[in-house]
């Protein structure tokens, strides 16, 4: 059984920084690319950043590049989210997603995703 449990949210203030953590289980980590999207109150999961399966190549969205940075590690079967410089409107609820593929091409290739960790920006 797939299991993805996200870790490391919580309040932090603008110009601040958090660590995201998703532990996974219930399938070969390393066989596959993983993902971080988030989601406000009201609106649609919103794609934040990918890695293949190997870590050899990341991808992020427009408004975190350059702020955020994924990682893996698959000795631990965990991805993580380092978010840095953060700003009020990187307000969300932080999912993670395991993709069917070893490597990210779209959200829609996601086919597990974890409950989320909210993570506030605020000062």
């Amino acid at each position: 059984q797939v299991q993805l449990v996200e870790s490391g949210g919580g309040l932090a203030q603008p110009g601040g920084s958090l660590r995201l953590s998703c532990a996974a289980s219930g399938f070969t980590f390393s066989s596959y690319a993983m993902s971080w999207a988030r989601q406000a109150p009201g609106k649609g999961l919103e794609w934040v950043s990918g890695i293949y399966s190997d870590g050899s190549d990341t991808y992020y969205s427009d408004s975190v590049k350059g702020r955020f940075t994924i990682s893996r590690d698959n000795a631990k079967n965990t991805v993580y989210l380092q978010m840095n410089s953060l700003k009020p409107e990187d307000t969300e609820l932080y999912y993670c997603g395991k993709d069917e593929n070893h490597y990210y091409s779209d959200i829609g290739a996601m086919d597990y995703w974890g409950k989320g960790t909210l993570v506030t920006v605020s000062s």
